[in-house]
C-alpha cells in the first residue's frame, strides 16, 4: 500500500494518518507528527512517541526523523507500589527486539521531560513521598522514564545523532530514597540495553537527568562496537556515562562533566563509570575525551570483571574530587592530563596489566580547571597515591605542581621512567620507587627504599646507584 504525501499530512478517506500506517507494513520511515506530535514545546508528546514505536517494533525497526524543535515528553501511570512501581512511566522512544537497522536523526530535535513528575520513593495510594531508607529498600518507586530513548535486544545496527535531551532535573518532584547513597529509580538520557549489533550515536547532548545521561549495556556476543563521537553529559544526577557490559567501545571528542552538580547527586557521581555488572568489559578506548567537575570521580573503573581499557589525549580534571579511579587491569593512559589528584592505580605481578601512564601531565594548576578549584587530598595533599600497587609504571610523565599540591606517595616496586617532577609547596612528598632511564626531581621529596637504577637527580643532586 503506497501512501502519498496528502494522506500522510491530511489522512485519506476519513482515515487518521495513524490507521493508514498500521495498514501498510511497508513504512518504516516516520516521524512523531505521523502520529499526532506537535513539537511545540507545551503540549505532551509522549503518547504519539509511543505509537511511533509500536509501528516500528511491528516491523522490525526502522527511521524515525525528528524536526529541530521542542518536544515535551514523559507520563506517569499510578502503579501498584510495592516491588512493583508506584508511579510507573509511560514509554517514550521505546524501540525492543528489532531485527532491522534503527536511525533516529536528530536534526537538532530537543526532548524534554514534562515538569511535576515524580522520582523516588512514594505512597502509591496517598501520592505522598516516603522517607529516606535507613538501608536498601526499592519498594514503591516512581521513575520519570526508564530512558527518553530505550533501545533493547535489537540485533540490527542503531544510530542516533543531533539529538538534545532535557531530563529537566530542576522540575522533578523528588520523594524518597531507596538507601542513604541514591534513589535507584529510572531516569537516563540512553539507554542501550542488550543489542547485538553496531552502536553509534554522535553529536549528543544528554544533560538534567535523575541517572545517567547515557547507559550503555550490549549484550556479550554482539557484533560490532559501540561507537560515541561528539557527546556530551552534563548535570546529571549519578553518572555522566555508565558502561556495565560488553566488548568493543571507542568514545572520541566526548565529554563527561558535572555529574551530581545539579541538585541532586547520587553515588558514586562519577563523569563515567566502567562497571561489569551482566558480563566482563572489554576492549574500551576513549580519545581525546574530558572528564571534569563531578561531584565523584572524573572517571571510575574499580568493580566487576573489566579490562583493557585504554585512554589517549584525555583530561581528568576533579575540582573537589579525584581525577580518575583506574583500578582495574589493563589500563593504560596516553598523552593525558590530570588536574587533581589520582588514586588506586591497579597494581599487578604482571607488569602488563598495572596500571600505565605514558607522556602523562599532573599539576595542581587551578588555572587549568573550570571553577579555578583543584581537588588535592588532605592530609597529605599528595597529587598520586600509589601505594599496594606494585609495577604500576609512569613513563615520561611530568608531574608540575605550582600550589599546594605535593609530588606522589608510592613504594618501591611502582616504576618511574624519564620523568621530571616538581613541587613548589615545602611539604614532604614521597615519590619511591624503581628509577630507570633519566629522571629529574625538584622539591622536598624523600626517596627512602627506591631503587635507582637509572640517573636521578633531585634538586640537583645525583643519586647514587641503589639496586
Amino acid at each position: 500500500m503506497a501512501l502519498s504525501r496528502r494522506a500522510l499530512l491530511f489522512g485519506a478517506g476519513g482515515a487518521s494518518v495513524a490507521s493508514l500506517l498500521r495498514a501498510s507494513p511497508s513504512v518504516t520511515s516516520v516521524t512523531p507528527e505521523m502520529f499526532g506530535a506537535k513539537g511545540d514545546g507545551r503540549t505532551n508528546d509522549t503518547k504519539a512517541f509511543a505509537a511511533m514505536s509500536a509501528h516500528l517494533n511491528a516491523r522490525g525497526g526502522g527511521t524515525i526523523t525528528l524536526r529541530r524543535v521542542t518536544y515535551l515528553v514523559g507520563e506517569q501511570r499510578r502503579g501498584a507500589g510495592g516491588h512493583e512501581l508506584s508511579f510507573e512511566p509511560l514509554d517514550i522512544i521505546h524501540l525492543s527486539h528489532c531485527s532491522r537497522s534503527i536511525r533516529i536523526a536528530g536534526n537538532g530535535a530537543k526532548l524534554r521531560c514534562a515538569p511535576g513528575l515524580r522520582y523516588g520513593r512514594f505512597d502509591p495510594r496517598s501520592g505522598k513521598s516516603l522517607p529516606d531508607a535507613r538501608k536498601l529498600d526499592i519498594t514503591n518507586k516512581a521513575a520519570p522514564y526508564q530512558g527518553i530513548v530505550w533501545i533493547e535486544h535489537c540485533s540490527a545496527s542503531v544510530e542516533i545523532s543531533d539529538l538534545e535531551l532535557d531530563g529537566n532535573l530542576g522540575a522533578l518532584v523528588v520523594g524518597g530514597r531507596a538507601f542513604p547513597g541514591g534513589w535507584e529509580a529510572g531516569g537516563v538520557g540512553i539507554r542501550l540495553y542488550a543489542n547485538r549489533g553496531p552502536e553509534r550515536l554522535f553529536r549528543i547532548y544528554s544533560h538534567h537527568h535523575a541517572v545517567d545521561g547515557i547507559m550503555v549495556t550490549p549484550a556479550a556476543d554482539r557484533s560490532g562496537a559501540t561507537h560515541m563521537t561528539d557527546v556530551i553529559c552534563d548535570y546529571n544526577g549519578r553518572q555522566g556515562c555508565s558502561i556495565t557490559a560488553g566488548r568493543n567501545f571507542l568514545l572520541e571528542r566526548c565529554t563527561f562533566r558535572r555529574t551530581g552538580r545539579a541538585g541532586l547527586g547520587a553515588s558514586p557521581g562519577a563523569g563515567v563509570d566502567i562497571e561489569a555488572e551482566e558480563s566482563p568489559i572489554r576492549n574500551v578506548v576513549f580519545s581525546s575525551c574530558e572528564f571534569s567537575d563531578n561531584i565523584g570521580f572524573g572517571m571510575v573503573a574499580g568493580s566487576g570483571d573489566s579490562a583493557d581499557i585504554r585512554f589517549s589525549g584525555c583530561k581528568f580534571i576533579g575540582t573537589t574530587n579525584l581525577s580518575a579511579w583506574p583500578d582495574k587491569p589493563g589500563i593504560r593512559f596516553d598523552n593525558c592530563l590530570f588536574v587533581g589528584a589520582i588514586n588506586h592505580s591497579h597494581g599487578d605481578a604482571n607488569p602488563s596489566r598495572a596500571t600505565q601512564f605514558h607522556h602523562c601531565t599532573f599539576t595542581d594548576n587551578p588555572a587549568l580547571s573550570p571553577t579555578g578549584k583543584v581537588y588535592i587530598p588532605h592530609p597529605g595533599k599528595w597529587i598520586a597515591i600509589v601505594l599496594q600497587s606494585p609495577n604500576v609504571l609512569f613513563s615520561h610523565c611530568r608531574f608540575h605542581l605550582i600550589a599546594e599540591g605535593v609530588l606522589p606517595i608510592s613504594q618501591h616496586n611502582v616504576i618511574y621512567e624519564d620523568c621530571v617532577m616538581s613541587q613548589r609547596s615545602s611539604d614532604p612528598s614521597g615519590p619511591r620507587g624503581t628509577y630507570i632511564g633519566t629522571n629529574s626531581i625538584n622539591g622536598n621529596a624523600h626517596l627512602e627504599d627506591s631503587i635507582i637504577r637509572g640517573i636521578v637527580k633531585v634538586n640537583g643532586h645525583l643519586l647514587p646507584i641503589q639496586r
